[in-house]
């Protein structure tokens, strides 16, 4: 391999609508949070081709089916069976089924906006949500899971190379039934101690997560020489930042993107890879300003462009630039 001569700001997001929060919240409470998040993908997108931006969307598998009728037969040959069932998608799912909950759970239309807009690739989040390091799941369960998503993808003709393990519940154990099935990438966590355990996430986790948005040592790019490419396995490329919502709280906001950005023109100097990543649904409340400080983030990666040349890729793009 050789050392790149620019820094790379990546971008993924976890694609999941009410997939990835089933279990924590009342859909009925959530119905104008997700409609104002369908119509904010757009704008996204629109904002990425504007800045030339390249983004891997990890996205559930089951918001590839058009309606409940084209859930109900899609499955896996082996569910998970957790030993917490209220985190199974498919026991949530018949509870819910009508009309007024697809636009919820389902999205073909918005993956097709992503397919047709340049420099997005498509990635997967599981088919289920599927949680990796829970009790009661298997290696046989991921993997037909890992199936079903694939199966959907190419339907659409996407073929899927990069993963994003949901909840952070990153296993390595699983990474070789990844790569067996086609996916060469995956996310890995930050390696930061607060992030890990990610499955039995402690107060005390959540509150250092939290202030690592606003304070805290600003080292969280990192080089393409970090990167270790291992025989049968995806690339493992770490996350650098969660990108928060939008906060009210206009001294915390302005810190949060001003910490952003100070870590992008780190990375930008010392030619070093910087790995954003937040969930569409996180724009859901306050649309409008998220939007604008997605800008501002924007904005400030065509300055560093500019000045250090600085490129936007996608997790698969590095995965190439990782094999030159």
């Amino acid at each position: 391999m050789n050392e790149s001569t620019n820094g790379f700001l990546v971008i993924s997001l976890d694609f999941e609508l009410l997939w990835g929060v089933f279990d924590k919240v009342d859909h009925k409470e959530k119905e104008i949070y997700f409609k104002n998040t369908r119509q904010v993908i757009p704008e996204i997108l629109n904002l990425f081709s504007e800045y030339d931006i390249h983004c891997t969307w990890a996205a559930v598998g089951m918001l590839f089916n058009k309606n409940w009728e084209e859930w109900r037969g899609n499955t896996p040959n082996v569910f998970p069976k957790y030993k917490n069932s209220d985190l199974s998608a498919y026991h949530y799912g018949k509870s819910i089924q009508s009309p007024e909950t697809e636009f919820l759970c389902f999205a073909r239309d918005l993956i097709q906006q992503i397919q047709n807009t340049p420099h997005q690739e498509i990635g997967t989040h599981s088919y289920s949500h599927y949680y990796c390091l829970e009790e009661g799941q298997t290696l046989s369960s991921f993997k037909a899971d890992l199936e079903k998503a694939i199966e959907m993808a190419k339907q659409m003709g996407i073929e899927l190379k990069s993963l994003v393990f949901p909840r952070n519940q990153f296993n390595e154990d699983y990474l070789k039934v990844c790569y067996d099935l086609g996916i060469v990438n995956v996310r890995s966590n930050p390696t930061d101690w607060y992030w890990k355990d990610t499955q039995n996430d402690s107060l005390k986790n959540k509150i250092f997560r939290t202030g690592d948005a606003y304070i805290g040592p600003n080292n969280k790019s990192y080089k393409l020489t970090d990167l270790n490419i291992e025989k049968g396995k995806p690339l493992a490329q770490k996350a650098s930042r969660l990108l928060r919502p939008y906060s009210p709280n206009k001294f915390l906001n302005d810190l949060k993107l001003k910490r952003i950005k100070s870590e992008m023109t780190a990375a930008a100097k010392n030619k070093e890879i910087y790995h954003l990543w937040w969930h569409p649904h996180n724009f859901g409340n306050n649309p409008d300003e998220n939007v604008a400080d997605l800008k501002e983030i924007l904005d400030h990666y065509l300055a560093c462009k500019e000045k250090y040349g600085f490129q936007s890729a996608t997790m698969d793009e590095i995965n190439k630039v990782m094999m030159v």
